[in-house]
């Protein structure tokens, strides 16, 4: 037996397992096809955004609550500026289905929250050009995330902690025998007693047909645009956004750079509906619709923007079928462990889905209350 546990991808997810597994044991490996934080995977685009308001089903809010309390850890563990707090705008029609459905989710979760009407918006956020029916719900412990700082600095603290780090290393299979698991990765072969698949857009390669056929790799894309003015946009001023309507919609964070404002596309449009059979293929470049659509949103969403695309990018990631991951072992007595399948909405809850992944693993703690999100719940199709 070559160590007790693997981690196989060290992305988002994956290095957030590595990071708590290594509090856990002192036998720990984690491949990484690459090197750990490249641009690439679903890390890439410096940021991501962190809710506590969250649109989908309540049992998701104990997760992002642990979350927010091991970001913490991290950030202390290692020295860096991982989550700022800049607080958080939910914009959309006033009565509207998106708005009632956060409100909704409030009701039940307990999450913190202000209601703004659209003079509220006015006088404290004036670069959002709002619709005369608009209205916000202010999440004051959202904020953004720093996605390469935060691999790395998780990478790190496991390894300080004692964990083997293997760059450069693509996992080629995982084969389960009566002895533990064998890793293949080039002309080696590991065993090891337990591993976590957390691959993200790679992780169909290591996954059994059933759960090929209920997952895809999807393209995820991100743009960013110039501010007029790099103070109106700036952490302390513009908080992170989600603007929702029945025809357009789109998301982001402010300028970390003092320049560039991310603001991409959401829903149909956004390029989440490419799927793609390799995820080493994704294009990076943007269509001509792609691109149309992001300017006209951002010319009518925020006038302080220059509405020409100053940068945009495209990551692979793992969707599931009913858009939920895939957290837990294969079925019950198996010693693979799935860590993937967030569907574009992982990166906030990373270091929660990786205490989760590593604890379950290792077989040092059962969470209730997750069956959503268990792979075996399409094992009876």
């Amino acid at each position: 037996m070559d160590a007790q546990l693997a981690v196989i991808g060290l992305g988002s997810i994956g290095s957030m397992a590595l990071w708590q597994a290594s509090r856990l044991s002192d036998s720990v490996v984690g491949f990484e096809a690459a090197t750990p934080a490249h641009g690439r995977s679903a890390v890439g685009g410096d940021t991501r955004l962190f809710r506590m308001i969250y649109l989908g089903k309540p049992e998701y809010y104990p997760i992002i609550e642990r979350s927010r309390d091991l970001w913490a850890e991290l950030e202390a563990e290692t020295g860096q500026d991982i989550l700022t707090t800049t607080g958080g705008l939910s914009i959309g029609t006033a009565n509207g289905s998106y708005i009632n459905s956060l409100l909704d989710a409030t009701r039940i979760t307990g999450a913190e929250h202000h209601i703004l009407s659209r003079e509220d918006m006015a006088e404290r956020y004036p670069q959002h050009n709002l619709r005369p029916d608009d209205c916000a719900i202010y999440d004051p412990r959202a904020g953004i995330l720093r996605t390469d700082r935060a691999v790395s600095a998780a990478v790190a603290a496991a390894q300080e902690n004692g964990a083997t780090v293997l760059q450069n290393a693509p996992v080629d299979s995982i084969t389960e025998t009566d002895r533990g698991v064998v890793v293949t990765s080039g002309d080696r072969t590991w065993t090891f007693e337990k591993v976590i698949v957390a691959s993200g857009g790679w992780s169909r390669r290591l996954m059994p047909d059933h759960l090929k056929a209920v997952t895809e790799t999807h393209r995820i894309v991100l743009t960013w645009f110039i501010a007029q003015d790099g103070t109106q946009f700036s952490p302390e001023n513009f908080p992170v956004f989600s603007r929702w309507y029945e025809e357009r919609s789109m998301y982001g964070a402010p300028a970390v750079d003092g320049v560039t404002v991310k603001a991409s596309v959401d829903g149909p449009l956004s390029g989440r509906a490419r799927a793609t059979s390799d995820p080493d293929a994704v294009p990076r470049e943007l269509t001509r619709e792609e691109v149309a659509k992001a300017t006209d949103i951002v010319t009518e969403f925020f006038p302080g923007l220059i509405p020409t695309i100053a940068r945009s990018d495209a990551f692979p990631d793992l969707f599931t079928e009913d858009r939920h991951p895939l957290l837990g072992r294969l079925d019950e007595n198996s010693r693979v462990y799935c860590a993937t399948g967030f569907s574009g909405k992982g990166f906030k809850m990373a270091t929660g889905y990786g205490h989760i992944a590593a604890h379950e693993a290792l077989g040092k703690q059962a969470i209730e209350g997750l069956d959503f999100v268990r792979p075996d719940r399409f094992k009876t199709r």
